[in-house]
């Protein structure tokens, strides 16, 4: 096996473990305990990966928050695609949370059904849904500029008293080890906080938002059903860690 060939089958292994030992890696790649060891030393000397007693383990880096105009160009097929799924899963008579971002915004103008009711921490979205006549609430408190959600402790006092039937929130990152993640610590609150309000949280990524890992932790990914447009098939463990609906024309 060529060297660059090792060096893959390690990082792969990694991405999906998050940790190897030195003995599971030699079996996994039919090579000497020297061999990965050289290996290991110069995937962490270029900061592929973090050497370990006895083996290695996967390096992240935590991701940026892009603004909510920056998110609106990027992936809008896709995102157009998973809303269009989520939106076909309310029914008559839901009561609905619907985050602020953009992947949710795309959910909005395939809603048809007029006996529901929603609850929404984006502007944007509770603008789209007057225009739309759907009966709808958005929470009060803090304005966050960059992603025109609303945010704060008064938001959250305000939804402690709401139950939903189900939520529909965005995610950043989606890892194996670290669950899901987001990078702002008072939408991350909120998120956490519908998890227990709501019968049923889905999750909705595109599938840029895998592997990834960003700065607070939401839930673990068995905690919602996750809506994406693809798996990987690397991503296997994914599949047995929650449902995943992917959706489809």
């Amino acid at each position: 096996m060529l060297t660059d060939e090792r060096y893959s089958l390690i990082l792969t292994i990694l991405k999906e473990k998050g940790i190897a030992k030195t003995q599971d890696l030699m079996n996994a790649l039919n090579c000497s305990e020297s061999t990965i060891r050289r290996d290991l030393e110069y995937l962490d000397k270029i900061g592929k990966l973090k050497r370990i007693h006895g083996g290695a383990k996967r390096m992240y880096h935590l991701h940026e928050e892009l603004s909510n105009q920056e998110k609106s160009l990027k992936n809008i097929q896709e995102k157009t695609l998973i809303g269009k799924y989520a939106a076909s899963l309310i029914e008559k008579n839901d009561c609905i949370f619907l985050d602020a971002g953009t992947t949710t915004l795309a959910m909005i103008d395939f809603i048809d059904n007029g006996d529901i009711t929603i609850v929404t921490n984006g502007i944007l979205h509770a603008s789209l849904l007057a225009d739309r006549n759907i009966q709808s609430v958005l929470i009060g408190g803090k304005i966050k500029a960059s992603t025109k959600a609303i945010v704060g402790a008064t938001s959250l006092s305000q939804l402690k008293d709401y139950r939903f039937s189900k939520a529909f929130i965005g995610i950043n990152g989606i890892d194996v080890e670290f669950g899901c993640t987001t990078p702002d610590p008072e939408e991350a609150a909120i998120k956490s906080l519908i998890l227990k309000q709501s019968a049923l949280t889905f999750a909705l990524a595109d599938e840029t938002k895998w592997n990834k890992v960003n700065f607070v932790k939401v839930c673990n990914i068995e905690d919602v059903t996750i809506i994406s447009n693809e798996i990987k098939d690397s991503n296997h463990l994914f599949r047995e860690k929650t449902t995943i609906l992917e959706a489809k024309e």
